[in-house]
């Protein structure tokens, strides 16, 4: 075997410079959020996602579109909810059309939190990708999500 043999492909380059780029905003993100508010990135992107539902149809999320929404499986979601719960943050209650479904929303408590929170979330994405921009590997990605999703995208 050769180095040539061992050298990484341009994918698994590409693969390596955007699990950078996600490691360095995420770590970022989270210390911000952790020292002025007592939050992870997960619990805030969970009250993110609960505090866009409304009453209308298709406006309550099922547990498994909340997990996909903040990438994490179903369990960590539930263990995530009854933690943000426990503190206030999130209620849960029963559908009124179908006893068996369970909503899950976001208290007033929560609400306060997340409006406070929303700033240093946002400042502390633009601080880390203004920084990874400066790192040549890294600035092409950055454009990319400055660019935002494409027209066709859906929304998570």
């Amino acid at each position: 075997m050769t180095a040539a043999d061992t050298a990484p492909t341009g994918l698994a380059q590409g693969w390596c410079a955007l699990s950078l780029l996600h490691s360095r905003i995420e770590g970022h993100i989270e210390r911000a959020l952790q020292a002025r508010h007592d939050l992870s990135v997960r619990e805030y992107s969970l009250l993110n996602v609960l505090s866009r539902q409304h009453d209308g149809d298709g406006g309550h999320l099922q547990m498994k579109q909340v997990a996909d929404a903040v990438v994490l499986s179903q369990s960590a979601t539930t263990r995530l909810v009854t933690r943000l719960e426990d503190r206030g943050l999130l209620a849960r209650y029963l559908c009124p059309t179908d006893r068996r479904g369970i909503y899950t929303e976001v208290s007033e408590a929560g609400r306060e939190l997340l409006a406070l929170a929303r700033p240093t979330n946002d400042t502390a994405l633009r601080e880390a990708l203004d920084a990874a921009a400066r790192i040549p590997e890294l600035a092409p990605l950055v454009r990319t999500v400055e660019a935002g999703p494409g027209p066709d995208a859906t929304p998570a």
